[in-house]
């Protein structure tokens, strides 16, 4: 630990959320890596929308199934450990897509849901991770901001990777996504392990910075304390979900997750399928509402925290922006009703704009979860938020495949909108950390 003389804080914490935001940005490019080059794939691989629905929704299988195994993992290891691990895996079988069809003998949609099983189940421990970082690394009255910038990373990953891939597809085919992808996730992987530190071992943070974050309630030796953690154990879940409080914004997170998963899987194929763009170019349409939703996501953190600073109610803080952006995400229904594709490029837009407002879920579960649980209370919530992405992409493929016309699917997201505003504001109640005893 570094120890200056003037004992002026560090800003250690600040490169700690960038390449958090960096590797989260490289997590959500690879979840949507097929709904880029779902298309093409399709075409050559003779995928109905039915099988392509499957297919969108393998990752989220093996993600929602395992986060709670996932959580009592970093908090029995240590996030460092688990993290590091888990990035080099996904990036490797993200890779491994590419192959799919030039292997005699096996069966293409099959092989593709397994390895995008297998890729959910890599990434189980990457947003619990995240969020025993910040909850690790900065002081309660940062926690909005700190995790709306890694929750943002969703948006900004299809704004860097999309064109970039849309590109890729049309120029090499499909299949040099994948092994893009993977080779990046793999230095990706090297440099994460070099950097990662808890707040009481980090080299570059001194005394100042440490006593900011210990006084404003971080747990600055959750790290540290990693390696004699909690052994899992079934009897820790029951209190989580038996609480009025924890099951509201279970139920909240799956709601706003409709939205996420739609648009990181079927969007891209909405574009071309239905409104007539190139692969190209719905890969740079994708990226308006990406910057959009990543934008909304930093004014969301940045709202909750003046809210808080300012009337001293976590209640307030939280709830606020997310009602008025979740409110501003039901929007996206007008699509049903547009004909122009600048119309409907720019009610998206808005609609995800929106939705990085509201995106404070991971701020609130680090305000409510139980100390000693912050790995398992993480992974019990991402399981039930990452349901969406089970439930989406299946549901859109029947719609589209009953209807043929996604003005049903936008009526599926626009009513998880109106529910995500119910479970906050009816169920929850007062936002206030979940005591256990031990």
């Amino acid at each position: 630990m570094h120890i200056s003389g003037d004992q002026s804080p560090t800003r250690t914490r600040y490169k700690i959320i960038a390449l958090i935001f960096l590797i989260t940005t490289l997590n959500y490019a690879d979840r949507a890596t097929f709904s880029i080059a779902g298309s093409a794939a399709a075409a050559e691989l003779s995928l109905t929308p039915v099988a392509t629905g499957y297919i969108l929704s393998a990752f989220a299988w093996a993600y929602a199934l395992a986060q709670i195994p996932g959580g009592a993992l970093l908090d029995r290891f240590g996030t460092k450990r688990i993290y590091v691990g888990a990035i080099a895996l996904w990036s490797v079988l993200t890779a491994a897509q590419a192959l799919v069809g030039t292997v005699p003998f096996l069966p293409v949609v099959g092989t593709l849901f397994v390895l995008r099983f297998l890729v959910g189940l890599a990434e189980a421990p990457s947003f619990p991770g995240n969020a025993r970082l910040v909850a690790a690394w900065f002081p309660a009255a940062e926690r909005g901001t700190a995790s709306a910038i890694f929750n943002s990373a969703q948006y900004f990953s299809l704004v860097a990777f999309a064109p970039v891939m849309g590109w890729m597809v049309h120029s090499y085919g499909w299949r040099s996504v994948f092994w893009m992808m993977g080779v990046i996730g793999v230095v990706a992987a090297f440099i994460f392990a070099r950097s990662i530190h808890g707040p009481d071992r980090h080299p570059s943070i001194n005394e100042a910075e440490l006593a900011l974050i210990r006084d404003g309630g971080g747990q600055i030796t959750l790290e540290s304390g990693a390696k004699q953690g909690v052994a899992f154990n079934w009897a820790n879940i029951r209190p989580l979900l038996a609480n009025r409080m924890l099951l509201g914004i279970y139920l909240g997170q799956y709601s706003i997750n409709v939205l996420t998963y739609f648009f990181v899987t079927w969007f891209p194929i909405y574009l071309v399928k239905e409104r007539g763009l190139s692969i190209t170019q719905a890969g740079f349409a994708a990226a308006l509402p990406a910057i959009c939703g990543f934008a909304g996501g930093l004014v969301g953190g940045v709202i909750s925290d003046r809210l808080l600073k300012q009337s001293g109610s976590l209640d307030r803080a939280r709830k606020v922006p997310l009602v008025l952006g979740m409110v501003l995400a039901s929007t996206i229904l007008a699509c049903v009703w547009l004909d122009s594709q600048s119309a409907i490029i720019a009610v998206m837009a808005l609609a995800f704009f929106g939705k990085g407002i509201a995106s404070l879920g991971w701020a609130v579960m680090a305000d409510v979860a139980p100390r000693k649980l912050a790995g398992l209370s993480g992974g019990v919530f991402n399981m039930f938020g990452n349901a969406a992405g089970i439930v989406t992409p299946i549901v859109v493929g029947y719609i589209v495949a009953a209807t043929g016309s996604f003005d049903g699917a936008l009526a599926f997201v626009a009513a998880h909108c109106l529910l995500t505003i119910l479970s906050f504001t009816v169920i929850v109640g007062p936002i206030r950390r979940l005591e256990i005893a031990e």
